[in-house]
């Protein structure tokens, strides 16, 4: 006799959902590109290029699949990428990097920034995060059963109050989370910046996760302060990158994060259970991409172009602009055109301008209003002109 097979039908009422992000709801960029789309406005919310990623680049993963990398990769990643990247940390900031222990190729820098706190992080453990914040720090601690301890960085410029971290640091303080250059400010960190989180952290068990996936793509001859220059810190730091990001192709989600030996380690125990490998024809693309010094060391030069181009343009409305000295994004204020909280002024100059934005509040877990919105000026001219154009308006 054949076995019966049962049919059950599961209802939602006899389902107890205690959902582990019970605050979180749709991302503003989401909400803001639907947005744009419904007025069909022009969309400097989300940070994305309008312009093609570059030629050689795509034809060289063209090649990678013709030459038949259509497998997985190694689950640390193609190794002749690897090797790249620690030769290319070698010569930007003297570091010495084992491509075999340290560097792990990632579906994309957030992924990587997930994986390295959920590697680390236990319940009850403690993570400072200064906001304005990438909307995905906060979430990722959470789900982890960590405690985001906020600091609010100081404007004009978005600093960091040092003498602020020091009071906020207790013995449940398990790690700092840093992004140079920064989204969504464009704020950088500086020598500074390093030498007091040195101080901070010496002799302590905390770690340091650094969000560079902006690495490349900052301005006015400031040099970059990665993590990667400074080994004591590197011992301790989770260090993460987007190849999306600076190379024009975000939906490739591609980074990759750089650690000590000890705790790359923890981190591929994490990985290998959830993505494990990652697109092989992009990784040996990249790999004999990046060969070429000028495939990186041109890129700031390159977006510096259209901050400055879009900030020229933006001197003809009655916005003021904030300093911005890298990434995709430039704040303003606009004091001299309306007291409307940033949310209200973003969807109103959607709705009725035709130009899509971000408030900045929501990158505040409170909601914080400093009446300040981002623009990404990641576009092309065309696009920048037909913007400012429509805000010259408002």
């Amino acid at each position: 006799m054949g076995g019966m097979i049962y049919f059950y039908t599961l209802k939602s009422a006899d389902l107890n959902i205690s959902s582990k992000l019970p605050d979180v709801g749709t991302t503003i960029f989401t909400v803001m590109s639907a947005l744009a789309n419904e007025y069909n406005a022009v969309n400097l919310g989300q940070g994305f290029p309008d312009y093609p990623m570059n030629q050689e680049l795509l034809a060289k993963v063209n090649e990678a699949m013709l030459d038949g990398y259509n497998q997985y990769a190694p689950m640390q990643g193609y190794l002749p990428l690897r090797e790249v990247l620690a030769e290319k940390v070698q010569y930007l900031y003297g570091g010495n990097i084992n491509p075999d222990t340290q560097i792990t190729i990632t579906p994309g820098g957030t992924y990587a920034i997930y994986t390295a706190l959920t590697a680390i992080l236990r319940p009850g453990d403690e993570v400072i995060i200064f906001e304005p914040a990438y909307d995905s720090y906060v979430p990722n601690v959470i789900i982890n059963g960590a405690i985001p301890v906020l600091i609010d960085l100081r404007l004009p410029g978005y600093n960091i109050d040092w003498e602020e971290v020091r009071r906020k640091i207790t013995p449940r303080t398990k790690m700092i989370m840093l992004n140079t250059p920064h989204n969504p400010t464009g704020m950088v960190l500086s020598p500074d910046d390093i030498r007091q989180l040195r101080s901070v952290t010496q002799n302590t068990g905390i770690f340091i996760l650094s969000d560079e996936v902006y690495e490349h793509l900052i301005f006015d001859d400031i040099q970059h302060e990665s993590i990667l220059r400074h080994p004591d810190l590197l011992e301790r730091s989770f260090v993460t990158f987007s190849f999306g990001k600076l190379y024009h192709c975000t939906g490739w989600k591609l980074g990759y994060c750089i650690s000590s030996a000890p705790l790359m380690k923890e981190f591929r125990k994490v990985h290998q259970f959830n993505c494990f490998s990652c697109h092989t024809p992009s990784q040996v693309a990249l790999a004999n991409f990046l060969r070429n010094k000028d495939s990186y060391l041109r890129l700031s030069a390159f977006m510096q172009e259209k901050r400055d181009y879009f900030s020229m343009l933006m001197k003809a409305t009655r916005f003021t602009a904030l300093p911005s000295h890298g990434s995709y994004f430039q704040c303003y204020q606009y004091p001299r055109i309306s007291n409307e909280t940033d949310a209200v002024f973003t969807v109103r100059i959607t709705k009725e301008h035709g130009v899509a934005a971000v408030p900045v509040s929501a990158f505040y877990q409170s909601g914080y209003d400093s009446k300040v919105i981002r623009f990404c000026f990641a576009k092309k001219k065309e696009t920048l002109e037909a913007a400012v154009e429509k805000l010259m308006k408002v």
